[in-house]
């Protein structure tokens, strides 16, 4: 079986909450190989986004630890781990995909600029490609291939609930990385752009991409390779 290409190890996070202390991850472990679409379910407040957060190196866990593509990204200066996720990790959060002054296209080229920087300062990978070296997508080949192309010039705040779903993904596929991670995709679009956006994801990990999705949708997990319960912070069963 081949290596996983993001591993999170026995993760603990913590929250000081005047003197209370609250655990938002206890002792989670999970790994994604590549051409695996995993789906991590469970209540609100079960500890579904710290996960994310943590396995993105945006978040550092108070224990175990994360590696990415057999380099560890936990406990590393920002810079490093900057550099690791504009190489290795794409990510569609909840909310603050885009810069919401230009146009879809102009995001998918911000975004481009700002992983070839971070991978100068970071991890030192070419300008003008994505990771392991691969030539960078252009932002109006991603737009086509999510069903977007007429929608290259628009602005953010005119897409419909599908196409933000969609258009974020093209964001952060800008750099063609080998890990996507998607803070529930398909939360505020209606069933048929869940359909979209869930062939999407599929098409990502058939690609042999490893694809982390949260999700409260029943339809995404049921497509999943393996599925992810949580529980306050744990997971229940897999």
């Amino acid at each position: 079986m081949t290596e996983p290409l993001i591993d999170g190890h026995e993760l603990y996070r913590f929250y000081h909450i005047g003197d209370d202390e609250t655990f938002a991850l206890r002792g989670v472990s999970v790994a994604v190989r590549a051409g695996e679409l995993v789906a991590v379910v469970g209540p609100s407040g079960s500890g579904k986004s710290t996960l994310l957060a943590c396995l993105a190196g945006l978040d550092e866990p108070d224990g175990g630890h994360v590696v990415i593509a057999g380099k560890r990204l936990t406990r590393r200066d920002e810079p490093t781990r900057a550099g690791l996720r504009a190489r290795w990790i794409g990510m569609l959060m909840q909310s603050g995909n885009f810069l919401e002054h230009l146009t879809v296209a102009q995001n998918i080229q911000a975004a481009q600029a700002l992983a070839a920087r971070a991978r100068r300062r970071g991890a030192g990978s070419e300008t003008g490609r994505g990771a392991n070296g691969a030539r960078r997508p252009d932002p109006h080949e991603l737009l086509a291939g999510v069903g977007l192309a007429e929608r290259a010039s628009a602005r953010p705040s005119t897409l419909s609930g599908g196409e933000v779903a969609r258009a974020g993904l093209a964001v952060a596929m800008a750099n063609d990385p080998p890990v996507l991670l998607a803070d529930e995709p398909t939360g505020e679009v209606d069933r048929q752009a869940e359909i979209g956006v869930l062939d999407l994801l599929r098409r990502r990990a058939d690609r042999g991409k490893a694809v982390l999705v949260v999700t409260h949708s029943e339809t995404v997990a049921a497509s999943a390779d393996r599925v992810v319960r949580m529980v306050d912070g744990r997971i229940v069963n897999e």
